[in-house]
């Protein structure tokens, strides 16, 4: 909502989808040439949301009410496996490498939780190198995937990087938050929450 009332709405896409599908009103002729919805990528809404963004679409500011929404235990987006987490990261993983990752830049994954192992399994299978840090003293050092965990400090030392995010606690990502800020660096620029 604080995204929406901003029009900020895309400084978030990889986290989750930022545009209420039930709110969205949008030219014919932009729909149209985003492809519309397609009925073979799961969730349609965040693919289309994804391809907005991809066309430099903008998202107008709206503070009104203009749709209720109940929220209960069986519906589809909480029960039908195409609705499963890993499709959110498929599709996540899939633009962040089509519109974000640039061929000079160091692909990074900060955090080995299950998330991280599976963005980090992902690319493992598209041979796509890519550093892997943690704070976490239990896996620094690790081998996972074929790829060593590193202490995140080795970000001081790694240019032109892009870093996706996988720690979902808020407390750890005002943490990592604050040390980009120390290397000057920007979110949804340089690094990238994505949950």
């Amino acid at each position: 909502n604080k995204l929406t009332a901003t029009g900020d709405n895309f400084k978030e896409i990889y986290k989750e989808c930022v545009i209420p599908s039930p709110c969205w009103m949008v030219h014919r002729s932009d729909f149209d040439a985003c492809g519309a919805f397609k009925s073979n990528r799961y969730p349609e809404d965040y693919d289309l949301a994804f391809r907005f963004y991809e066309k430099g679409l903008k998202c107008l500011p709206c503070t009104t009410t203009i749709h209720y929404w109940r929220d209960y235990d069986i519906r589809t987006s909480r029960t039908s496996e195409h609705y499963a987490q890993n499709y959110f990261l498929d599709i996540k993983l899939h633009y962040f490498l089509k519109l974000e990752l640039k061929a000079n830049d160091n692909l990074v994954v900060w955090g080995a939780g299950k998330k991280g192992k599976t963005i980090a399994n992902l690319l493992v299978e598209k041979n796509i190198p890519f550093h892997w840090v943690c704070d976490n003293e239990k896996k620094i050092g690790k081998d996972i995937y074929g790829v060593r965990l590193v202490h995140f400090s080795a970000l001081r030392k790694l240019s032109h990087s892009k870093t996706i995010i996988t720690v979902a606690n808020e407390e750890d990502q005002l943490n990592i938050t604050s040390f980009y800020n120390e290397l000057n660096k920007k979110t949804a620029v340089d690094y990238f929450f994505f949950c």
